[in-house]
């Protein structure tokens, strides 16, 4: 391919079109089309580092400026499709797979679900903020620039396409998160908190990124379509030094994940994190970045396991029909546009050619991989699963355990975090055992993740956010302080009660649908697993691991409920108010609401979570 033809490609690719000139608007369905609520962050963060280049730039309250970027970026990321003259139509149901940036990232439903919990989440962050007076004018515009710009690395973490921008991605939301963890000035737990995050993840993103060069060296490819394809096709015949550097290399990348879901023994970063910084960073942490890093798995678990389904769409081109509708358009330019648009122009037919006949082949080869091959990748699938499985059982009850001893919140929180991010790897377990036989199925249990994480976010925002309004108050996290706070604000603690039991799972809360959903999904894995005569014994055993740290966790649950509750006020405690009628607490009251409505109107939850797995292993 020669340089006119690689601009002409790229344009296309980009803009959907070469009409318009350089600076025209891309269409609905190009890279730039479909990658407006990260260009709207991008934009944000911008502007808020512009807004510093001027006088008083440091003393304005640039919260409006994060809530109306966020508020705009959410916007942007709903499911819109526009069908000329017609109405638009709206919901996950009407987005279609498609690559984007020559295959870097992937744009399905998945990915519009995921990002717009994560922007969705960033937008009740600023709110969040913004009522607990961290951070202050002063470091405003450095905060919600590092929660913007780690948001986008999460936000194409959700999208990850290619090796590399998994890497890329990752680094992209754990910088930011470092410096967080170190805003509150001053405080040396909190510096000490940022400097061991720091060096964990520069540890781990370091075994990552090699354990990607062996693969892509191995594969002779990052992206993850095509390495699935390969891998199918090669993985049979595979033995001796090639098997042991794509397991290595495997093991490896999975390090780095495992680190941004503080799975254990990667963990021991998350505890001392979580003491030392504020409340504010930790429901960032606990949320934004266990979701995005679930996302992450999913998309890195089917490129070594599973082949998605071939929509016509190839990293780079578009299909043929969109190649023709571009050069109709061209041609109507007369060469208007200039020489760069000129030779385009010139090179636009021969592009297409080639990208149908590259259409044509990577189809054939997808094609051949999924019939001729359908348990080409059993034995990554199977091998992935019992790690995951391995690693969700240790972790959960790790954390359930070390849970117990706690005596600050924040802490225990942070154990929590760990035990519930040990639950959520157990979908995806699932989900391997039923790749290749029930697609269908295994999307179910992705479904049944996202259904987890929407719950979740909504669970720990509040916890947190309750934790940094009466720090405020008490100036104290320590559980034992929490005594007899019934008296002082009942309606915070039914609040914080109620978040608490959602966590453990219990019913009539949100936190049951999700709980139930997963361990439904593992029972649904085990019959695939016998009906297709390999046994997943082990799925069985994930249950039964699930339910009784299920019943475990609920004591240490308990024992905060106990102390806010029944226990006296201690005498040692200064007096302090919490004016439970005000913004606070009606944002206490907004996050907790879901954690009743999601279980009532379960269904329609259920129904964007399965709609949200579409195109994931089967074309819809």
């Amino acid at each position: 391919m020669n340089l006119h033809e690689l601009v002409s490609e790229l344009i296309i690719d980009t803009k959907g079109s070469v009409t318009g000139g350089l600076f025209s608007l891309p269409t609905a369905d190009s890279s730039l089309g479909v990658f407006m609520p990260e260009l709207c962050l991008c934009a944000t963060i911008v502007l808020l580092l512009f807004i510093r280049l001027f006088d008083g730039g440091r003393k304005a309250d640039l919260f409006w400026v994060m809530l109306i970027g966020t508020g705009a970026a959410m916007l942007a990321s709903a499911p819109w499709k526009y069908l000329g003259s017609h109405p638009p139509q709206f919901g996950l149901d009407v987005v279609s797979r498609m690559e984007i940036f020559t295959g870097m990232l992937v744009y399905d439903p998945f990915t519009v679900f995921m990002r717009s919990l994560l922007i969705g989440f960033a937008f009740l962050f600023a709110i969040f903020t913004k009522l607990s007076g961290i951070p202050d004018r002063e470091d405003g515009a450095d905060i919600y620039t590092l929660v913007l710009g780690s948001t986008l690395g999460m936000c194409l973490m959700a999208s990850a396409n290619h090796l590399l921008m998994v890497f890329m991605a990752v680094e992209m939301a754990s910088v930011p998160s470092y410096a967080l963890a170190g805003m509150l000035k001053g405080r040396r737990t909190a510096s000490e908190a940022a400097l061991k995050y720091a060096v964990y993840g520069a540890g781990a993103a370091g075994v990552m990124l090699y354990g990607i060069s062996l693969v892509a060296g191995l594969m002779n490819t990052a992206h993850l379509p095509t390495m699935a394809a390969q891998l199918a096709e090669r993985l049979p015949a595979m033995a001796g030094p090639e098997l042991m550097v794509l397991a290595l290399g495997g093991l490896m990348i999975m390090v780095g994940l495992a680190f941004k879901l503080s799975a254990v023994p990667f963990h021991f970063w998350c505890p001392d994190v979580f003491e030392g910084a504020c409340a504010e960073v930790n429901a960032f942490l606990s949320i934004a970045s266990k979701a995005a890093a679930l996302a992450l798995l999913v998309r890195v678990a089917i490129g070594f396991g599973a082949i998605p389904p071939d929509t016509g769409i190839t990293p780079g081109a578009r299909s043929l029909a969109q190649h023709r509708a571009s050069v109709n358009e061209t041609a109507l330019l007369n060469g208007s546009d200039g020489g760069l648009f000129a030779l385009a122009d010139e090179a636009h037919t021969q592009v297409t050619s080639e990208h149908h006949e590259e259409h044509a082949d990577v189809s054939h080869d997808r094609g051949h991989a999924t019939t001729a091959n359908i348990d080409g990748l059993a034995a990554s699938r199977t091998f992935m699963a019992k790690l995951l499985a391995l690693l969700a059982a240790v972790t959960c009850t790790f954390g359930n355990l070390a849970a117990y001893g706690q005596t600050n919140i924040k802490r225990l929180l942070a154990y929590s975090t760990i035990a519930h991010a040990g639950y959520m790897m157990m979908s995806v377990a699932a989900f391997l055992v039923m790749a290749g036989a029930a697609p269908l199925q295994a999307q179910d249990a992705i479904a049944a993740l996202a259904i987890y994480i929407a719950t979740y976010l909504f669970m720990n925002l509040g916890a947190f956010a309750i934790i940094a309004f009466l720090r405020n108050a008490m100036h104290s996290e320590e559980i034992a302080d929490y005594a007899g706070l019934l008296r002082r604000c009942p309606g915070t603690v039914i609040c914080l009660s109620l978040i608490l039991f959602s966590l453990v799972g219990l019913p009539p809360l949100a936190g049951f649908i999700g709980k139930f959903a997963i361990f439904a999904s593992l029972v649904d894995g085990y019959q695939v697993s016998i009906s297709a005569g390999t046994p997943a014994g082990f799925l069985l055993v994930l249950l039964v691991v699930g339910g009784m740290n299920t019943a475990i966790s609920l004591f240490y649950y308990l024992r905060v409920v106990k102390v806010m509750t029944m226990e006296e006020e201690p005498a040692t405690r200064p007096p302090f108010v919490y004016p439970e009628v005000s913004l606070q607490g009606a944002f206490v009251w907004l996050v907790t609401a879901p954690t009743i409505l999601l279980m009532l109107n379960w269904n329609v939850l259920s129904e964007w979570a399965h709609a949200a797995t579409l195109y994931l292993l089967a074309a819809a």
